[in-house]
């Protein structure tokens, strides 16, 4: 039995060819399946702006479809993966323009002010909102207060060189920590804050990272479109008397950022 090729579309929808034979029967050759034509685009735009420096005009969507022999619709398929990737940046009414590199943040318990400063970039934070929230049991929880106690809720923008890159919301016990709210105004960092005021030194964290889309609110924050992908970072923070410090969540621009780990393998005693 054999399959016959499709045959070739253009745009997103092209589906691809398989090789004569039945897949997986004694004998036959594999199935070979050709790139959907957006994508042999999308390699071409790759090879293209890998030559072009960070922040220069990719060329127009019409120019592009003529240079590669398509349509505007792949090149613009092609394009919307690479700005969600974060290869490309699209800004409203300019056009398409290519991406700085991402920054390649180590997953280790520092403060935000510190990493940007370590990448070699001028750190900014923009308190949104703070104020005082009742624990519900799952927050009391995290931080070891009684059900119903005051948290101290502090909402924030962080920016990179001008550029919005993250927005976090950050929970602590609010009787721990009197006066937190006014000292944040003089320290530009919360964790600078809490070890120079409160003699706070932190020592472990569990964090978890997990994918989640851009609603409106948030999109409108960062400058990104809706719906793009975001890196949620939730972190619960203990300090070296074994006391829960801080519970946070940060919604980190997946087309700005990625997190570098170090594993070691715990070898059999």
């Amino acid at each position: 039995m054999s399959v016959s090729p499709m045959p070739a579309g253009e745009g997103a929808g092209e589906s691809s060819a398989l090789s004569p034979g039945k897949p997986g029967s004694p004998g036959s050759p594999p199935a070979v399946l050709r790139l959907p034509k957006y994508y042999q685009v999308k390699k071409q735009l790759l090879e293209l702006t890998s030559t072009m420096s960070p922040g220069s005009p990719v060329p127009p969507e019409r120019e592009l479809a003529r240079q590669y022999g398509t349509s505007r619709t792949t090149v613009r398929q092609a394009l919307a993966e690479l700005v969600v990737e974060g290869r490309l940046l699209r800004m409203q009414g300019k056009g398409t323009f290519v991406a700085k590199p991402k920054v390649a943040q180590s997953l280790e318990l520092a403060s935000y002010t510190e990493g940007m400063r370590q990448h070699g970039l001028s750190p900014l934070t923009k308190i949104l909102d703070i104020g005082y929230v009742t624990a519900d049991d799952e927050l009391a929880g995290l931080l070891d207060i009684k059900p119903g106690g005051r948290v101290l809720r502090i909402h924030r923008l962080r920016l990179a060189d001008g550029e919005p890159m993250s927005i976090d919301t950050s929970h602590l016990p609010a009787r721990r920590f009197p006066g937190l709210r006014r000292q944040l105004e003089r320290h530009a960092s919360l964790y600078e804050a809490l070890h120079t005021e409160y003699g706070i030194q932190l020592a472990e964290a569990e964090e978890t990272i997990e994918t989640v889309l851009a609603d409106p609110h948030n999109a409108m924050l960062l400058g990104v479109d809706p719906g793009i992908p975001l890196l949620l970072l939730s972190r619960h923070a203990i300090d070296s008397t074994g006391q829960p410090v801080e519970w946070a969540q940060s919604w980190y621009r997946g087309d700005r950022y990625k997190f570098i780990t170090r594993l070691r393998r715990t070898l059999p005693g």
